[in-house]
């Protein structure tokens, strides 16, 4: 089936979030600890047989923060923190992202 440009640019205006980059830097470690743990309690990663503590996820999460790996984002049409992959096309555009 082949979709035209029209149907095709809705999908990729409907996937882009519309907010912004937030610097972990400028966040408390409370808040920041925070905005993980929310992350990681509804982002439903199935690890397989292996069970990895909460804890380890939140430090995991951490370390690709702090080494630019993965960003924070505030997306202004859900009103919700979101952490992604630095490389992942939604973080393109967004205000703050350099």
């Amino acid at each position: 089936m082949v979709r035209d440009n029209k149907a095709g640019q809705m999908d990729r205006d409907r996937d882009k979030i519309r907010g912004v980059r937030i610097p972990h830097e400028q966040l408390s470690p409370e808040t920041l600890t925070a905005v993980i743990e929310e992350f990681i309690t509804r982002e439903g990663t199935d690890y397989g047989k292996t069970d990895i503590a909460f804890e380890h996820k939140i430090k995991s999460v951490r370390r690709q923060i702090e080494a630019g790996k993965a960003v924070i984002l505030f997306d202004e049409t859900t009103q919700t923190c979101n952490i992604l992959s630095r490389d992942d096309p939604r973080v393109r555009g967004v205000a703050g992202e350099r």
